[in-house]
């Protein structure tokens, strides 16, 4: 059996971004988390020690997102570092961080990157 933990739409302000504007102005993120671990014990205990807490999870996307990056790979390689050293028993991780209405003189919607193990 596959369990999945999903924490999706983390909407976080951040002044990541190459532009010195994007460091003065900053801009709006969302930040999804995707996890793959077993909570068969916690399913049956209803005990949240034996699952992925998400409150941590969403502590540790606001404490890195807050750290001012140039480029949405370095942050999201620290998200992923952070959560995969913090929560146990990941099988799996997926981080994505999406940011919304990006300056590159065009009609874009968002830009995101996502790394997974």
């Amino acid at each position: 059996m596959k369990h999945c933990v999903e924490i999706n739409g983390i909407k976080l302000y951040a002044f990541h971004g190459c532009l010195p504007e994007e460091e003065q102005i900053g801009g709006h993120y969302r930040v999804d988390v995707y996890l793959e671990t077993d909570f068969s014990e916690a399913a049956s205990n209803d005990d949240l020690s034996k699952t992925v807490d998400y409150v941590v999870v969403n502590k540790i996307v606001q404490k890195e997102m807050a750290i001012r990056s140039k480029l949405i790979e370095h942050v999201g390689q620290r998200i992923y570092v952070q959560i995969k050293k913090t929560v146990k028993n990941i099988d799996f991780l997926r981080v994505k961080v999406t940011k919304l209405s990006p300056p590159i003189n065009g009609d874009v919607n968002n830009v995101a990157i996502i790394i997974e193990e």
